[in-house]
């Protein structure tokens, strides 16, 4: 795809990515220890926005362990990293809301969602409303 000009959008160049390279992109804690990484996003379809990351955890080579719905504003991402760092530890994980891979998670259940909000708290990095 190129611009109007010829030239061909330069990678980025914005603060705008794709979904497709979002998952699979690492997650760390704090300390730069990786805890996995996102198998997916979760999309308010009506507002418009990214309401959770999906971390992959555990298990051996993509089978097995548990998906750790993330709140997205608690995400940032680290350009040294390669990755989104997150104020959590495996321990905190150890204690979060999960699911299983294969589980059916019904997201418009406002229980889950406040069990998942609830669980951690205000976003160390600001509120991202409207951006």
């Amino acid at each position: 795809m190129t611009d109007p000009g010829g030239q061909a959008p330069q990678r980025g160049a914005s603060g705008l990515i794709s979904s497709d390279r979002v998952e699979g992109t690492a997650v760390f804690d704090t300390s730069g220890n990786r805890l996995g990484s996102i198998s997916t996003l979760m999309i308010d379809k009506v507002r418009g926005r990214v309401e959770y990351a999906v971390l992959s955890f555990g298990g051996f080579l993509g089978f097995g362990g548990s998906r750790f719905p993330l709140p997205w504003d608690q995400l940032r991402y680290d350009t040294g990293l390669g990755g989104y760092v997150v104020d959590v530890t495996e321990e905190q994980l150890a204690e979060a809301p999960s699911f299983k891979p294969d589980e059916a998670i019904d997201w418009s259940d406002e229980r889950w969602g406040s069990e998942v909000r609830g669980y951690y708290g205000p976003s160390p990095y600001g509120s991202r409303d409207g951006l």
